[in-house]
């Protein structure tokens, strides 16, 4: 038998995606990582029902060129996820943590990808503190009023009622609904790019002892990011950040109306409407991969 005692280790490729954890406010946040700290940073946050696996494939895509963080939300993914009575589940809360958990990984300058729940929180942190954004990168994430299909009915009803339309909220979890996310307004030849371990995976943390209540607590708390966007809106049109906008133009949550608006403010924004659904990272992630690449190397150096 051979030993590799002594011998130096192997070293790890800037390519590969490693895991970690880290504590904030007694909380576990997981995060995936991704390339050289060296070269230009990327914070990727996700939507509902997923968490930073949506990003799996485009940190291994773009490993090569930066760093990419993308953390899981309290109560997504992998980190911890408190019972509402003992956590305040609202966005400005989950704001406030990836603040603090932004400041702990020391990322000072970052471009931020944003999609669906991703877009008010990391927003939020650019209309707060515009010299640390480099760039936005949206995905199906609102900050205008329009875009906003039937999907939101029965949430924006639930949001002045609660008792009353909780029952039709609780159908938006179950498990056919989740694949739906994931399967509606994919054409036929880019269905076989979807792969059942997504919304199996989302479906199955979703329902951990609990989560129904977590998740129906936030989508009470969405109705309260409308009203940021005025700041958000002020925002681009004062500091005018390098956007690349890559959203699904057949999406049944965030509609491709809510992608033009940001052309309002944002007249030098880099629109492009791919034949996709609401996750188009799955059927589309090469495309989203180059557009990036391509951006960040002309706009941001």
């Amino acid at each position: 038998m051979t030993t590799t005692e002594g011998a130096a280790a192997p070293k790890t490729s800037s390519t590969i995606t490693r895991t970690h954890t880290t504590q904030v406010d007694g909380h576990t946040v997981f995060y995936r990582e991704a390339g050289d700290p060296s070269k230009p940073t990327i914070l990727l946050l996700h939507g509902f029902p997923t968490s930073s696996h949506m990003f799996r494939r485009l940190m291994r895509d773009l490993a090569g060129d930066f760093h990419l963080v993308a953390p899981d939300m309290i109560g997504f993914g992998f980190s911890d996820a408190p019972q509402v009575d003992g956590f305040e589940y609202s966005f400005k809360h989950l704001t406030d943590i990836t603040v603090k958990f932004i400041d702990q990984l020391k990322l000072d300058r970052f471009a931020v990808y944003i999609m669906d729940y991703g877009a008010p929180i990391g927003l939020s942190i650019a209309s707060t503190q515009p010299e640390r954004v480099t760039a936005l990168l949206v995905q199906s994430g609102n900050a205008y009023v329009e875009g906003f299909t039937p999907f939101w009915d029965i949430l924006f009803a639930h949001a002045k009622d609660r008792p009353a339309n909780e029952a039709g909220v609780r159908k938006y979890f179950l498990p056919e609904r989740t694949k739906w996310q994931y399967t509606f307004g994919v054409p036929e030849d880019r269905l076989d790019r979807l792969s059942p371990e997504t919304w199996t995976l989302d479906q199955t943390l979703m329902e951990r002892p609990g989560n129904t209540e977590i998740q129906l607590q936030l989508f009470w708390d969405y109705q309260f990011n409308l009203d940021l966007y005025p700041g958000f809106q002020e925002y681009f049109r004062t500091h005018l950040p390098p956007t690349l906008i890559t959203w699904g133009k057949n999406d049944p949550i965030f509609g491709a109306e809510g992608a033009k608006a940001y052309l309002r403010d944002l007249p030098d924004a880099e629109l492009h409407l791919l034949d996709g659904g609401h996750f188009a990272l799955e059927t589309h992630g090469d495309e989203i991969a180059d557009l990036i690449r391509d951006f960040l190397h002309r706009r941001v150096g």
